[in-house]
């Protein structure tokens, strides 16, 4: 008798741990922290991940999301997430100079042609590299904004013209600009409309979705396409949060990541491209395109920075420039498949 009640009461036992079990795993509720306003892409990103990890967990996993810096900040993104206030995060590499050293590589002035081919670059070399700087955490995403571009009060199709040109940009702009022969005036995104306004500055060296989402085409009526440096981004996840996921929810994530990467580079290259023609319906924007000539002067100039960081980056034991060369390699080959990828 004491054999089945034992029994019986093991049998109990068993049946309730199986049942808080399936209670967690049917609930999962995880928290994603970004720090720039909701309607930027950073955080358009997230919520499009959001919602594809809810639908195709069937409704498993929910996501709370933080956006504009609400949980946590652009600076302790990275230390945020792995310390576990955040399960997850979007952070800059840029953000914490030299915290990640190969990969910075990626945002020298190379000459992407939009953000879908950076992005397949970038998603690529962390395959193959796996820096040591993101060991702590689960990357579950990675993308760039677009390469940086002009946008001036006047016409800037040659080097001439920029000569002295007084360009707000942020600090990895600045040497740059500054080879170039323009004036960099290093400024935050948000304190742009009021110096163009007061003359502080002449035009702005960014990517061309602040035409319209900060409507900069008010001031600046031209704009001019130099394709140079870009910022990149990694969407990371607490580690101890991943290791408790179960495998299916990880194999979601996992196929995912990839596919969200380019998803987030074409939604931005779009956006672009509407950004440009709204301006050009409500302000007359005109777009310049250099000549070949140009194009290739501008980017011999600036091509000492990436020669600088190859050796700097070398010296700290990394493979820089064998990181170089892949990414050159691996952007002609999504050149040839993302070259448009508004289409």
């Amino acid at each position: 008798m004491k054999f089945k009640k034992f029994l019986v009461l093991f049998i109990s036992i068993l049946f309730f741990l199986l049942h808080i079990s399936n209670s967690f795993a049917n609930s999962i509720v995880l928290t994603y922290a970004n720090f720039p306003p909701a309607p930027t892409f950073p955080c358009i990103q997230m919520e499009r991940w959001t919602k594809e990890l809810e639908k195709r967990s069937k409704g498993v996993v929910k996501v709370k999301t933080f956006p504009g810096s609400t949980l946590l900040g652009a600076k302790n993104m990275l230390d945020g997430v792995i310390s576990g206030i955040a399960d997850i995060g979007c952070m800059v590499f840029a953000y914490q100079p030299g915290r990640f050293p190969l990969l910075e590589g990626m945002d020298l002035p190379i000459g992407f042609p939009n953000s879908t081919v950076a992005n397949a670059v970038l998603f690529k070399l962390f395959q193959k590299y796996r820096p040591k700087s993101l060991k702590k955490v689960k990357v579950i995403a990675l993308f760039t904004a677009p390469g940086a571009d002009i946008m001036s009060e006047k016409p800037i199709k040659c080097l001439k013209d920029l000569k002295g040109y007084e360009l707000r940009c942020t600090g990895a702009g600045v040497p740059v600009l500054k080879l170039l022969g323009a004036t960099p005036v290093a400024m935050p995104q948000s304190e742009t409309p009021e110096a163009l306004q007061k003359g502080v500055v002449k035009g702005v060296f960014s990517t061309m979705d602040i035409l319209k989402d900060m409507n900069i085409a008010e001031f600046c009526h031209y704009g001019t396409v130099c394709h140079m440096q870009t910022t990149s981004f990694a969407v990371v996840m607490n580690i101890d949060t991943w290791n408790r996921l179960p495998q299916n929810i990880k194999n979601i994530i996992n196929d995912l990541a990839w596919e969200h990467s380019i998803w987030t580079g074409k939604y931005e290259d779009k956006h672009i491209t509407e950004s440009i023609k709204w301006a050009q319906t409500h302000y007359n924007f005109k777009l310049i395109k250099l000549s070949p000539d140009q194009y290739k002067l501008w980017h011999k100039r600036v091509h000492i920075l990436i020669e600088h960081w190859i050796e700097k980056t070398e010296k700290k034991g990394l493979p820089a420039r064998q990181f170089i060369s892949d990414l050159y390699k691996l952007k002609a080959k999504y050149e040839k498949i993302y070259l448009n990828s508004t289409s």
